[in-house]
């Protein structure tokens, strides 16, 4: 390489190829991302903002995603939400039940595979306070998929919000059944355990399970995720 060009790379007057996509990935996020989805710790907690927010906080999004998800995603998004990020907005009466209305629920823009694996990037490196998350939380463990269910659907009621494969569970929370794929198993585990500590307003109670619960229902849901990917 032309030793003029190196020095350039060394002051930083020529941006290489890393340096590069991350401030691709960090522009996208900031021009196309910040409409929806808080890139930064929000100041409000209050009820008002989480009845406005578009979109899931993605500030600790580097513990919570894992990044060959991220990137296939945003190349094709699809809907984790079946109902949209609140729930309530976009339900309407149906001959024996409310449905979901998708008339008012807007798509998520697809990216590029270059773009989509620069914001993944950019988001795996938006890291949480280390309170949020205690990594090596999750052991690891294989649990019975027939207990886990049992613990899941009758003993939890998990499935009253979320759906554990298509068509089958509630609509107001995320999906599952892609978990295993999408989800890190420590971020799983400790939303569990105290989910108002990511969001004081969310709707998802706290179980104040014991800890071989927390274990058996977080390695269920990321069992779930690989056996509905198969």
């Amino acid at each position: 390489m032309n030793r003029h060009l190196l020095a350039a790379l060394g002051l930083g007057l020529i941006a290489g190829p890393a340096l590069a996509a991350d401030g691709i990935g960090a522009g996208l996020l900031k021009s196309q991302c910040i409409g929806c989805h808080a890139i930064a710790k929000p100041e409000s907690t209050s009820l008002d903002r989480l009845w406005e927010r578009k979109g899931p906080d993605l500030y600790y999004a580097g513990i919570k995603f894992n990044k060959p998800w991220l990137e296939k995603w945003l190349q094709n998004p699809v809907r984790i939400r079946p109902a949209g990020e609140l729930y309530a907005r976009h339900v309407k009466a149906g001959d024996k039940e409310d449905v979901v209305d998708e008339s008012g629920m807007a798509s998520h823009p697809k990216l590029s595979k270059a773009d989509a694996e620069a914001v993944a990037k950019a988001l795996m490196a938006l890291v949480a306070p280390a309170e949020l998350v205690s990594k090596g939380a999750f052991k690891g463990e294989k649990v019975s998929m027939a207990m886990g269910g049992m613990f899941f659907g009758k003993l939890r009621g998990c499935g009253a919000c979320h759906m554990a494969k298509p068509g089958f569970g509630g609509a107001s929370g995320a999906e599952l059944y892609t978990a295993g794929e999408r989800l890190q198993g420590d971020y799983i585990y400790s939303y569990i355990k105290n989910p108002q500590q990511f969001d004081p307003r969310i709707w998802m109670p706290t179980l104040n399970l014991a800890e071989p619960d927390l274990q058996r229902l977080t390695g269920y849901i990321l069992q779930l995720g690989a056996t509905e990917a198969k």
